[in-house]
């Protein structure tokens, strides 16, 4: 039997010793709650919050992510590219992403806020007006990614190749126009 929860809060648990019942989980709240190397395959979370989380390493086979909000969480390497990719949407605050997976997702309108997204694969994603204020993209791969009408002002430390990559519209500020000069080898002073 599959659990359904609404308007729930979680605190304080450790789902890395027992599992979270897989099911539904709609306008729930989990804080300081462990997640790390756990199972999460098939689980639903509609319109839930997670607050300084850990789900680093999880399992993520099928699991559906609608309307997420992630805020102070531990999310290293995570195959979010394993997902149900049906009407998915994060919104990411203060979070360490390194190592984490997003290909081929269509991730529109997604806001990164103070975020670390080291080694991050973007590869094939539709990540069109999404926002990535005040983030730390280095190594991150962007390979044929759509980033139009993005917001890259902040972010430091990325390498983009406009030959490869969808960028009409983006933004970026004149300190972080290197990350789209790097294949050229050029010298800017």
């Amino acid at each position: 039997m599959e659990e359904y929860q609404t308007d729930e809060d979680f605190k304080d648990e450790n789902y890395a010793e027992k599992r979270l019942p897989r099911g539904e989980y709609e306008n729930c709240t989990f804080e300081n709650c462990v997640f790390a190397n756990s199972d999460l395959s098939g689980t639903i979370f509609a319109e839930c919050t997670f607050i300084d989380c850990d789900l680093s390493m999880a399992k993520l086979h099928k699991t559906t992510f609608r309307e997420v909000k992630f805020k102070d969480c531990k999310l290293m390497g995570l195959h979010f590219d394993d997902c149900n990719d049906f009407l998915i949407s994060f919104d990411f605050e203060a979070c360490l992403l390194n190592f984490s997976i997003f290909q081929q997702l269509k991730l529109k309108n997604t806001r990164f806020k103070g975020c670390k997204l080291v080694e991050v694969d973007f590869s094939g994603s539709d990540l069109s007006s999404s926002v990535f204020a005040d983030c730390d993209l280095s190594g991150a791969t962007f390979e044929n990614t759509n980033l139009e009408a993005a917001d890259l002002r902040s972010a430091w430390n990325f390498v983009i190749d406009p030959e490869k990559n969808k960028l009409a519209k983006a933004r970026f500020s004149k300190e972080n126009l290197l990350g789209l000069l790097g294949r050229y080898n050029i010298k800017v002073e």
